[in-house]
């Protein structure tokens, strides 16, 4: 507890053989706390001689005695030195671990296109149709999957990422690489609203991205136009992600049993959600739906 009995906090005090007399202090007592009723860990950082570099919390409020001439002021002083520099620590800590994984995400986008790249120039040179079409499926999963990875930079699976940016440079990404200038097929991104982490943000781009593929693969004869629409709807806690085209439809009943059919089921498991098919001559859509079960 302190007084001013004049101009001078530290005229009668000699707490700590007057270290605590500094300069930053006395603007504390003298200028901050006149001006407010209460201070609540006002940070102040000092080079004393004795105990070295400390930096406090000073905390103050007024006391009012009856009958008193003086403005008493109660001071708490707190030492925050090492919570400070263990503060320091993990934000220092924190960037290395940033920098790796940006140098990881760097590397990997490296060796999958590398990957790509070796599995097409593989399926130039083999003479087996079949051969060379499970080696272009493989470079095309290959290639959504670097193309996932280059639109989520984030540094943490927690992280969360906006749905409809995501999804559009996604899908601009997938139209550059899979439509290109001869095919007159054009591809749409809706998103209404919708923050997902980004380990949710990855299941949602390989499911878009297998979809998106396999209708520009399947849903057109050549020559023909068409439209392929990728939809993100959300609702309360549910949400929803089709992907939908007007071509031709599924000319054999719906496979249960494909290699993109089990993938994209598979992906939708981990997100808790449910996977719907319906086609028609006039097209098919397909639905990954999440309904947050009542209890």
């Amino acid at each position: 507890m302190t007084h001013f009995p004049g101009n001078d906090p530290f005229a009668d005090t000699k707490v700590g053989n007057r270290q605590y007399d500094i300069p930053a202090l006395r603007h504390f007592l003298k200028n901050v706390i006149p001006e407010h009723t209460v201070m609540k860990e006002y940070k102040l950082a000092h080079d004393f001689m004795t105990i070295g570099k400390r930096t406090m919390l000073l905390s103050a409020r007024e006391v009012v005695y009856e009958n008193s001439a003086h403005k008493h002021i109660l001071l708490t002083i707190g030492d925050a030195t090492g919570q400070e520099l263990l503060d320091e620590e993990k934000e220092k800590l924190s960037k290395q671990k940033d920098l790796m994984i940006k140098e990881m995400k760097h590397r990997m986008a490296n060796s999958l296109q590398l990957i790509a790249s070796i599995l097409i120039l593989k399926s130039e040179k083999v003479e087996s149709s079949e051969v060379r079409s499970h080696l272009q499926d493989a470079h095309e999963r290959i290639m959504s999957i670097a193309t996932v990875e280059k639109f989520l930079d984030t540094t943490s699976l927690n992280e969360e990422v906006e749905v409809g940016p995501y999804l559009t440079g996604l899908c601009e990404s997938l139209a550059k690489s899979m439509i290109g200038e001869t095919n007159h097929i054009e591809l749409i991104v809706k998103s209404f609203g919708g923050m997902v982490t980004s380990a949710e943000g990855i299941s949602l781009g390989l499911i878009t991205a297998e979809l998106v593929i396999n209708a520009v693969k399947h849903a057109f004869p050549p020559g023909k136009d068409g439209k392929i629409t990728v939809l993100y709807e959300v609702v309360n806690q549910n949400w929803s992600l089709s992907v939908s085209d007007n071509g031709v439809g599924m000319t054999e009943p719906v496979p249960k049993e494909g290699l993109g059919t089990t993938i994209v089921q598979s992906l939708a498991r981990q997100l808790g959600a449910g996977m719907g098919i319906e086609t028609s001559p006039q097209g098919t859509m397909v639905s990954i739906n999440y309904i947050v079960q009542k209890q």
